[in-house]
């Protein structure tokens, strides 16, 4: 029996229009807009695309967007002096740098200058410390969006055991302990990992962020598995794939998501939810 697939695409539009009613409450209250201020670095073609679907989704759920547009060239001295310009600016509520950064700016320091306040991404150290303690505030918008997902499935998650495969700070990581909150036991697998196909092959749920295309085979899912792919590579023919054998998987697991088509769109969705929860906490 071939698997259900958890549709990314309506479960982001849900989430969209869920804020899109609350912001509209907002207004009506006599209340300002949330406002999200997107910095884009250079003229990366697919940074562009994401900051245009983060602009659209902007528009529908009404929030004001303001766009930065930066030559490759900015300097991490006026990067950081914009940053701090922003975080100090109350029309503000949400923070977005697009990654990548050229060569010439360490991320890890653009992001830590970031107000927590205002780290709609859910990138900064003190925001994933949150997560961690079981306290989260604003959570990181990939791997919030995959525990909505995982809800919609209908499924308990309590005490299933879940694989994570992939442990980058913005998506592996968080996601680990996203699963940690909703009571799964945890295992992340990475490059060291010796027996990759024996975790999988033992969870109940499979996580994968390693953008690596193939990296997982369909034949290592266990039967009646919930299949998450994070990742979107480009193959040969300009076709967009993930990093699960999606043809194999889908015959073996109970739910999988498409790529493209799945996670994707839940990433601009809840960041959108965090913009408006950002609002809402700083008043």
């Amino acid at each position: 029996m071939s698997a259900q697939i958890i549709n990314g695409k309506a479960i982001a539009e849900s989430t969209l229009n869920d804020v899109q009613t609350r912001v509209n409450a907002r207004i009506a209250s006599g209340k300002r807009a949330p406002a999200l201020a997107v910095v884009l670095l250079g003229a990366d073609p697919a940074s562009a695309i994401y900051v245009r679907n983060k602009r659209l989704a902007c528009e529908k759920v009404g929030i004001k967007s303001i766009a930065y547009e930066l030559p490759a060239s900015t300097s991490e001295v006026e990067l950081l002096e914009l940053i701090e310009k922003l975080n100090t600016d109350d029309e503000i509520d949400g923070i977005l740098v697009q990654s990548p950064l050229p060569l010439q700016i360490d991320e890890k320091h653009i992001l830590e200058q970031i107000s927590v306040a205002k780290d709609v991404d859910g990138f900064h150290p003190y925001n994933i410390g949150r997560l961690a303690v079981r306290q989260p505030t604003l959570r990181s918008c990939t791997p919030f969006g995959v525990i909505k997902m995982l809800q919609t499935t209908g499924i308990e998650l309590l005490g299933l055991d879940a694989v994570v495969i992939g442990v980058s700070n913005h998506v592996g990581r968080p996601m680990a302990l996203e699963l940690l909150l909703a009571g799964c036991t945890v295992t992340c697998c990475h490059r060291h990992t010796k027996d990759l196909q024996g975790n999988v092959e033992r969870a109940d749920i499979v996580v994968v962020a390693a953008g690596k295309a193939g990296l997982v085979k369909g034949e290592w899912i266990k039967q009646g598995a919930i299949v998450i792919d994070i990742g979107i590579n480009r193959l040969a023919d300009g076709t967009l794939c993930g990093d699960v054998d999606f043809a194999t998987a889908k015959e073996r697991a109970g739910w999988i998501t498409p790529v493209p088509g799945g996670v994707g769109p839940m990433t601009v969705a809840t960041l959108m939810e965090n913009t408006l929860l950002a609002q809402e906490l700083r008043e």
